[in-house]
Order: C-alpha cells, then sequence, then structure tokens
C-alpha cells in the first residue's frame, strides 16, 4: 500500500483545524493557517504539523474522541508505520518536501479530543508511538488529498 495524504487542515488560530482540499506550503507554514500561541507553535522549525491517521484510529479504537485536524495538524498521512517518522525524516509529496524537526508536544487546548482531556496521551515523551510531528519546508509548494507520501531516512 502506498502512503497517502488523507487529511488535509487549517485554522484562523487555535484548534480545531478544519479541512481543505489544497494547502499550500511555504517556508514559514501553511497559506490560511495561524497558531495562536507563537512561543510554542509555527516558525520555520514547527512550519507543518503531521500526524499518522492510524494514530487516529488506534486512539479512537481505544475510546478517545479524536477526529481529523482536532489536535492541530496539518496534514494526516495514511500507509505509514507507526514509530516510521523521526527526526531527521524526509517526507516527500509530488511538489513538496519536508523534514521532521521534532516531535509536536501535546497542550491543554486539544484535551476535548481524548477521554477524561488526557491530552498526554500524544506526548512523545510518555508514548513515542503517539506522536504528532513538527517539519521544516525543504521544498515550498503544494500538497493536496490523495497525494502519494515518500520517506527517506
Amino acid at each position: 500500500m502506498t502512503a497517502r495524504i488523507t487529511g488535509l487542515h487549517t485554522s484562523n488560530g487555535g484548534v480545531p483545524k478544519y479541512p481543505v482540499d489544497l494547502l499550500i506550503i511555504g517556508k514559514n507554514g501553511c497559506d490560511g493557517d495561524k497558531q495562536n500561541d507563537l512561543k510554542h507553535h509555527g516558525g520555520t522549525d514547527k512550519a507543518v504539523c503531521l500526524l499518522q491517521q492510524e494514530i487516529i484510529e488506534q486512539l479512537n479504537n481505544e475510546g478517545h474522541p479524536i477526529s481529523p485536524g482536532s489536535t492541530g495538524e496539518n496534514i494526516l498521512i495514511n500507509g505509514l508505520a507507526i514509530g516510521e517518522i523521526a527526526p531527521g525524516v524526509r517526507i516527500v509529496f509530488p511538489d513538496v518536501e519536508l523534514v521532521i524537526t521534532q516531535d509536536s508536544p501535546p497542550c491543554k487546548t486539544i484535551k476535548d479530543s481524548f477521554t477524561d482531556g488526557k491530552f498526554n496521551t500524544i506526548s512523545h515523551k510518555k508514548f513515542p508511538n503517539l506522536t504528532r510531528w513538527y517539519a521544516k519546508v525543504v521544498k515550498e509548494g503544494a500538497v493536496k488529498i490523495n497525494d502519494p507520501v515518500e520517506i527517506i531516512n
């Protein structure tokens, strides 16, 4: 199975982020997407937030009400093994290239996506396989739903 983009999300600030069909990605982030807390989010090293659909599905199976965009990810990917993404990994789409810079630590603004408000369920430090990731933009461009995803270590 080829890994693909299954969701693209933006917001005018905060969460949830809402679905879009096309995402224009530049060095400083995604067009139409804003962050309320610029101390912890955004900037060139945290320009794009990614999450795997497999993680959402696993958490749904555990009873969490997480859904696409509810934890602030810009790009939702399906078809990669959980744990395959890590700092330094390159994520390549047909017209865009990203490099993973760090995990995206969760904060209380996403608590509604988790049973009993346990937003630390996606803390990389506590649960290394349930991670959102931040990426730096290597090649600017546009991504769309169903674009293939390639991982380069």
